[in-house]
């Protein structure tokens, strides 16, 4: 019989490629999550019945424990930016990751891989960082061989990263951002997604790796980068973070007063904690090299899906090309 692993948050983001390796090695594929009808399309990454989405709350034990029954290794990929409802770090951060873990323990499971954050730091003034390294602690104390993975800011073809400000740079001349001198290394997601199969199978030593791509530059040349794959000239405005406190100050104020109903997908206050700290791959880390895997450039990969924010779109060489002869 084939193997088995269970991946909690496996339709998201990073979650789904991991779902894809692991379909293409053979294994069967459990895709726990919040709301399996959305999730659909995880099946098709394997032959019918290998890869399956179904329910869990990653706050209850009962429903982590029921889609955990046979496993071989789980995958943890939950994790949240903002605070919403229910949905706080304190709980999915970091008592999600300790009931997993936990009762994968008591469940016998072999391996764990837990996707965590670069910054990961419990005594952290930002809620995300206390609770991805609250989250790892917690791990570590029932899965003492797991391996944990902390990638800087991820990008690939659902990123929030990119599309969100090529987006946004459609909208008008200025394209403001906040924390444009802080250093971020960005990872590609599939390579991140190659980590976490090694983890699964067992060809990456337990413990914990830092992974970031081959370049390393600040917030403001990752825009000007954007920019220059999307064909547009923007002016990219960087405030000050007095500045930007005061508006994420406003934009929590709006969702607090709402009751969450107007949810603050701009910028809160514990995000702006996190844009005031580099981001990078630390000199004494294990990392992508410790691994064996090359991690991709940004400029073999942004272009491939960055192409529908320039103006015409998938036809915008074809213009181009035209313009040229016509000149």
């Amino acid at each position: 019989m084939s193997r088995l692993v269970t991946i909690y948050g496996g339709s998201g983001f990073v979650g789904r490629y991991i779902a894809r390796r692991m379909a293409r090695q053979g294994w069967r594929v459990r895709v726990a999550v919040r709301n399996p009808n959305d999730a659909g399309f995880v099946r098709t990454y394997g032959v019918v019945g290998q890869v399956e989405p179904v329910f869990c709350n990653i706050r209850d034990d009962a429903s982590v424990a029921s889609v955990m029954y046979d496993c071989d290794a789980v995958v943890n990929c939950v994790g949240i930016l903002a605070e919403k409802g229910k949905n706080r770090f304190d709980v999915v951060q970091a008592e999600g990751p300790e009931r997993i873990a936990r009762i994968a323990a008591e469940q016998g499971v072999a391996r764990m891989v837990q996707i965590s954050a670069i910054g990961a730091d419990a005594d952290s003034d930002s809620d995300y960082a206390r609770t991805k390294a609250l989250g790892e602690e917690n791990v570590l104390k029932h899965m003492p061989d797991a391996v944990i993975l902390r990638p800087s800011l991820i990008f690939g073809p659902e990123d929030g990263l990119f599309n969100r400000f090529a987006g946004m740079a459609r909208m008008g001349p200025i394209l403001p951002i906040a924390g444009g001198d802080t250093l971020f290394q960005p990872v590609y997601v599939d390579d991140v997604a190659k980590a976490a199969e090694m983890g699964v199978i067992g060809t990456a030593a337990p413990g914990i790796y830092e992974l970031g791509g081959p370049e390393v530059a600040t917030m403001r040349d990752l825009m000007h980068r954007m920019l220059e794959v999307i064909r547009r000239r923007r002016l990219v405005m960087n405030l000050p973070f007095w500045l930007a406190r005061i508006m994420a100050l406003g934009f929590d104020m709006v969702q607090w007063l709402s009751f969450g109903l107007i949810r603050n997908g701009v910028l809160t206050r514990d995000q702006l904690r996190n844009l005031a700290h580099d981001n990078v791959v630390s000199d004494d880390a294990r990392n992508f090299e410790s691994l064996g895997i090359r991690p991709a450039p940004m400029e073999a990969i942004l272009p491939e899906y960055l192409w529908r924010f320039r103006k015409g779109g998938q036809y915008a060489d074809i213009a181009a090309s035209a313009d040229r002869l016509h000149g």
